[in-house]
């Protein structure tokens, strides 16, 4: 599985940015897309995952209210549409997939990473 990361650029406090991620190859194999942010010096976070098949949905707490993940199975893209844009979004963020349907918010559990995309908030 192939995952490719787009989207992120430079966004105001308050702002909007729609991240995508392509996926191609075996993406049957896995069931569940999700995207994590790495901002400098910190872990990665978990922000949000989907699954392909029936469109589930789980958020880290940072996202709930303001960010929404969704899928476009013909395109094989998954989306994280971001709103209510804040300083602390800043990151660097991965699209990411896992053979799990369940319980996925783990870094631990996605065997397949995108090359991330920078997503920087100003104040």
């Amino acid at each position: 599985v192939q995952l490719q990361a787009f989207g992120g650029g430079l966004a105001q406090t308050g702002g909007s940015l729609r991240l995508s991620c392509l996926a191609s190859g075996r993406t049957t194999s896995r069931p569940t897309v999700g995207w994590w942010r790495q901002a400098p010096g910190k872990e990665r976070e978990f922000v949000a995952r989907i699954r392909w098949d029936d469109g589930v949905t789980v958020y880290g707490d940072s996202a709930k209210g303001r960010f929404t993940i969704s899928r476009d199975n013909a395109k094989n893209m998954v989306y994280l549409q971001m709103n209510a844009l804040k300083p602390e979004d800043s990151a660097v963020y991965y699209c990411a997939a896992t053979r799990f349907s369940h319980g996925t918010i783990l870094s631990s559990q996605y065997d397949y990473w995108g090359q991330g995309t920078l997503v920087t908030v100003s104040s």
